[in-house]
C-alpha cells in the first residue's frame, strides 16, 4: 500500500501509479470521499453544492467541505451556488482560503469588499485565524454541526498567508517584499505556532519534534524517489478511463496510422 505522499507525487509527475493514471495533475487528485481541484477556477464550489445535495438526498449524516481561494471568490458561479445552497438548506461548508494574493494580485486589487465571510450575504459566515490549526479546529467543528443541524450552509473564511509563487510560473516575489514573506514566517508560521505551543504545555518536548521532523522528511525523499521512478504512461493509454463503463476508443494522436473522418 502506497502512502497518500507516493499518490501525490505520482500523479503531479504525470506518472501512470497516479490516481489520474498519469494524465493529471494537481488539479486532479480523486480518491474516495475526496473529489480534487478543477481546472475551472470557482468550479469546484457548484461541484461541491451538488455532492452535499446527494448527502441530503441520500439522508445521509454527511456534509460536504468545499474549498476555494481568494481569487477564485470573485467568481460568479460562487453567488448562484450560495443562493442554491441556502435555499435548499444544504450541508455545505463553503471554505475561502484567503492567503492575501490571488495570481500576483493582492486582494485589495481585486476585489470590492475583501470581507469574504460575508460574501454569502444570507448565509452565515465566520473569520477563522487560518495560521492557528486549534482555531481551525474548532471553527470546523461549529461550521459541521451547523451543517448537521439542518441549518443549510455556512461560510467561513480562513486568514492565512502562502511564503511561496501561485505557481511555476510566479517567483511569488514582484508584487511583495521578501520582507513581508519573512515577516509573516518569523510571527505566524501555523507550524512553529503549534510546536511552541506543545513545548510550553508540556505536550511535547524539542526533542520528540526534531525526530518527527527528521521522519516527515524522509518520508518525502522515499516517496518522490520512488514515484520518479514510476513510468509515464504510454500512448495507447489516452482513451482509457474517460468513461467509466465504456471501453477505451481511439483518440486523434496516439496511432499516426489511423485516419479520421469528420461526422455530420
Amino acid at each position: 500500500m502506497k502512502s497518500p505522499s507516493v499518490y501525490c507525487i505520482f500523479n503531479i509527475s504525470g506518472r501512470i501509479g497516479g490516481c489520474a493514471k498519469g494524465k493529471g495533475g494537481s488539479m486532479h487528485m480523486y480518491a474516495k470521499n475526496f473529489y480534487g481541484g478543477n481546472g475551472i477556477v470557482g468550479a469546484q464550489v457548484p461541484l461541491g453544492a451538488g455532492i452535499a445535495l446527494a448527502c441530503k438526498y441520500f439522508g445521509k449524516d454527511e456534509i460536504c467541505v468545499t474549498l476555494y481561494g481568494d481569487g477564485a471568490a470573485n467568481q460568479g458561479q460562487i453567488f448562484e451556488t450560495f443562493n442554491m445552497a441556502a435555499l435548499w438548506k444544504l450541508p455545505c461548508i463553503f471554505i475561502c482560503e484567503n492567503n492575501r494574493y490571488g495570481m500576483g494580485t493582492s486582494v485589495e486589487r481585486a476585489a470590492a469588499s475583501t470581507d469574504y465571510y460575508k460574501r454569502g450575504d444570507f448565509i452565515p459566515g465566520l473569520r477563522v485565524d487560518g495560521m492557528d490549526v486549534l482555531a481551525v479546529r474548532e471553527a470546523t467543528k461549529f461550521a459541521a454541526d451547523h451543517c448537521r443541524g439542518g441549518k443549510g450552509p455556512i461560510v467561513m473564511e480562513l486568514q492565512t498567508y502562502r511564503y511561496h509563487g501561485h505557481s511555476m510560473s510566479d517567483p511569488g516575489i514582484s508584487y511583495r517584499t521578501r520582507e513581508e514573506i519573512q515577516e509573516v514566517r518569523s510571527k505566524s508560521d501555523p507550524i512553529t505556532l503549534l510546536k511552541d505551543r506543545m513545548v510550553n504545555n508540556n505536550l511535547a518536548s524539542v526533542e520528540e519534534l526534531k525526530e518527527i521532523d527528521v521522519e516527515v522528511r524522509k518520508q518525502i525523499e522515499d516517496a518522490a524517489q520512488f514515484a520518479t521512478t514510476d513510468p509515464e504512461p504510454p500512448l495507447e493509454e489516452l482513451g482509457n478511463y474517460i468513461y467509466t463503463k465504456e471501453p477505451p476508443f481511439e483518440v486523434r494522436g496516439p496511432n499516426q496510422w489511423i485516419r479520421y473522418k469528420s461526422v455530420g
